[in-house]
């Protein structure tokens, strides 16, 4: 079952894909949904893929997106270089595993997790932060599971206590995996989950609290260290001993390089695990994730599978087995590259590019910051027109000149209001971000525009009766400038009527 559909009724119509500048490999059409009969020519595929690929949007343009659209061309020749090695096939590719183990150790350093100088970090690559976020929920359950069992307790009704703000990976994993999912949901001004109504939503079958380092609708931090606090005495009272994983996917490559000084990872010691989305701003292209555990402890042994039959053992635990080694080479040149320093350096060039980009939309007087400046890069935003049509319309307008940038609503409790966000990334420059700025602008004052000329309306109630001179006949008419009513003789009634105010001013209405 195909899934998704994005084709328009023309191209859903035809069964076949036609050629332009192939033509003088390939002279007839070739099938749209079944494998051609014959081969075709190498530079014929190419160029007939390459076409259609030039429909797609501008990945830099992609201000949707947080995921990493450049990358130097010395880790593009590398990726390329390591595309076709297997990265689970650990016997035969040693050193690349031995680049995901390093990746996993520096990653759990910046986290603080507590390592002995001699030990090995506990963690593993993904494909992304929704993998990630998946082996860690099993993590948590089954450790809960574990311990219901001993306690001769039931262990069939595991919940996870979450933010409303949770991406959907979130609601993925207590589907897939038969989680009840309890969301605090948010309030007017408050985007995030509060801690204080997170705790109060713990009982003794929560396998764990979520918290959020970097909220994909406003990108704003979590207080991670007041719900560690909150919940280590909501445990000290109940003798439950409830723990914290951090999504950090967002912000996990943010936070060390911008706020050192915050506290919300292994500091806290109710955090069990971190996740992180090496292709956000670990300035990778997709998809590399990271989950990394406070101890070996956190993870429960049952989990981890031992496989010989690719040559020596292998432990492993992932959510799929076979995988490209690119993305963990492109993490681990990353690494190597930037050290601190690079990483420092780009992401508060970033934070300076969203600071400029939230300048300039509030110049314009048209809209409403809705992110924090303490946060990630992003920049999220509210037309101070409440037309709820208007967001969207803006979005479309924009598509026009290149630029993707996502409307949407918010969620439960404040779904009255629509919000546009733009994620700088390192390869939104100043320039685009004055040229995003001058086209919103512009886009705004045409939409604006445009809903006036339509001019106002004006509604009035008319009662409907025969006069004198027509009685006769049973029928009339009344007759208004701009408009007429009919009707024939009955019972009287009462007519809503709209009329079209012209200029600005009623034209013969009284």
């Amino acid at each position: 079952m195909v899934l998704s559909v994005v084709q328009t009724p023309e191209e859903t119509s035809s069964s076949f894909i036609s050629s332009v500048f192939a033509s003088r490999y390939v002279q007839d059409p070739l099938p749209r949904y079944r494998l051609p009969e014959n081969s075709i020519p190498k530079e014929a595929a190419y160029q007939i893929i390459h076409d259609e690929l030039q429909l797609d949007g501008n990945p830099r343009l992609n201000l949707a997106s947080f995921v990493t659209t450049w990358m130097e061309p010395e880790c593009d020749k590398l990726m390329m270089e390591s595309m076709n090695k297997n990265y689970v096939d650990m016997d035969e590719y040693p050193i690349t595993t031995e680049l995901q183990n390093r990746c996993v150790n520096m990653i759990a350093n910046l986290f603080n997790a507590p390592i002995a100088e001699t030990k090995q970090a506990i963690g593993v690559g993904t494909v992304g932060s929704s993998e990630a976020i998946m082996l860690a929920g099993l993590a948590f359950k089954k450790k809960w599971q574990n311990k219901r069992k001993a306690d001769g307790k039931p262990f069939d009704k595991p919940n996870i206590v979450t933010g409303a703000n949770v991406q959907v990976c979130w609601e993925k994993f207590a589907r897939y995996f038969d989680v009840e999912l309890k969301e605090v949901k948010l309030s007017e001004g408050y985007y995030v989950m509060d801690p204080k109504k997170a705790v109060e939503m713990v009982d003794e079958n929560t396998i764990c609290v979520a918290a959020i380092l970097g909220s994909t609708l406003t990108g704003e931090f979590e207080d991670v260290k007041l719900l560690n606090d909150l919940l280590a005495e909501h445990n000290k009272k109940t003798g439950w001993e409830t723990p914290i994983h951090v999504d950090a996917a967002s912000g996990g490559f943010v936070a060390p390089f911008l706020y050192p000084e915050l506290e919300w990872d292994f500091r806290l010691p109710l955090v069990k695990s971190i996740n992180v989305s090496g292709h956000k701003y670990g300035l990778v292209y997709a998809g590399v994730g990271w989950v990394v555990w406070r101890s070996k402890e956190d993870l429960p042994e049952e989990l981890i599978f031992h496989i010989n039959y690719l040559g020596a053992d292998q432990p492993t635990f992932t959510l799929n087995f076979s995988k490209g080694s690119s993305q963990i080479v492109a993490q681990y040149y990353q690494f190597l590259r930037m050290g601190m320093e690079g990483y420092k350096k780009v992401i508060t060039n970033c934070m300076a590019s969203a600071k400029l980009l939230r300048k300039g939309l509030e110049n314009t007087g048209r809209f409403d910051i809705i992110s924090k400046e303490k946060g990630i890069p992003l920049v999220a935003f509210a037309l101070k027109d409440k037309n709820k049509k208007l967001p969207f319309e803006l979005a479309k307008a924009l598509r026009h000149q290149g630029w993707i940038v996502p409307a949407y609503t918010m969620p439960a409790n404040v779904e009255h209001m629509t919000v546009l966000r733009v994620v700088v990334r390192e390869d939104l420059g100043r320039q685009l971000i004055e040229k995003l700025v001058s086209h919103i602008r512009s886009a705004v004052s045409e939409l604006t525009d445009q809903a006036q000329s339509i001019g106002p309306r004006i509604a009035f109630t008319v009662e409907l009766q025969s006069n004198e001179d027509q009685k006769s006949e049973h029928k009339g008419y009344l007759h208004i400038p701009a408009t007429s009513i009919h009707w024939k003789q009955g019972e009287s009634e009462i007519t809503i009527k709209e009329v079209q105010v012209m200029g600005g001013k009623t034209k013969g209405v009284c």
